[in-house]
């Protein structure tokens, strides 16, 4: 396949908010998307960042490829002591530092889709290469990205600190998603380990994860890196999903 496509910023595309969102929604399990830091400050990234959004499309058929969104922020201190909630931090912190006009000096992946149409063609390695250009013209000292480790999905059990040390044979990381940033020149910091916070009502949850939770406890729910706290006394359940801070040096 030649991967050849256009890139629309959306700078150009005032659109590309309710463009991309069907798709988006698409990409991620139903409980992914009721983050309550995500939900206050999604769209703000079209209005405040429009050119730090872009997608790919294939000129042959118009088809979107893949979905990039990032935002800048300001962060001077080590990466080694970057906050625990990752995810959530990152956006409300570019959020907050563009209404207090703090000037950023990084900046943050947050989500990167791929349409299954364009699964498995090295695409995502394309689209933070871009990403990488912006921070290039900004002259920004680094791209950053809280990861969602694709494979851990299947592992949910396994603690996260042992799951990115698995490699395969040829010595790569064992995770799809690691790869592709370690092909780059990512290198992995540390585990946020509460980079999104998730809370909902037990009937919420339910409905969000497809399952029943008869009783309180840990449930391991599809879709999801680590178990859904259920706590039936109050009717609530809780999911907290550690993300892997990758750095790329610009």
């Amino acid at each position: 396949m030649d991967l050849q496509f256009k890139i629309t910023y959306a700078t150009d595309q005032p659109n590309q908010l309710e463009l991309t969102d069907p798709l988006t929604e698409k990409a991620w399990p139903t409980y992914m998307l009721n983050d309550p830091v995500a939900n206050v400050n999604w769209s703000k990234l079209f209005d405040f960042f429009p050119e730090y959004q872009f997608i790919f499309v294939d000129p042959d058929n118009d088809e979107i490829v893949a979905i990039a969104n990032s935002i800048p922020l300001a962060y001077k201190d080590s990466f080694e002591n970057f906050p625990e909630t990752g995810w959530d931090y990152i956006l409300q912190k570019g959020v907050d530092d563009f209404n207090n006009k703090t000037v950023p000096n990084i900046m943050s992946a947050l989500s990167i889709v791929i349409t299954q149409n364009y699964l498995g063609k090295g695409i995502s390695k394309l689209v933070l290469q871009e990403m990488r250009k912006i921070g290039i013209a900004k002259n920004f000292s680094s791209l950053i990205a809280p990861v969602r480790p694709n494979l851990k999905t299947l592992y949910p059990i396994i603690p996260i600190e042992e799951y990115i040390t698995w490699k395969n044979k040829d010595g790569n990381h064992f995770d799809a998603w690691l790869r592709v940033h370690e092909s780059i020149g990512g290198k992995i910091i540390k585990v946020c380990h509460e980079a999104m916070r998730i809370p909902g009502s037990h009937s919420e949850w339910e409905s969000w994860a497809k399952m029943k939770f008869p009783a309180t406890g840990s449930y391991t729910v599809k879709g999801a890196l680590v178990p859904v706290e259920i706590d039936r006394e109050n009717e609530t359940g809780l999911y907290i999903e550690p993300n892997v801070l990758v750095v790329h040096t610009i």
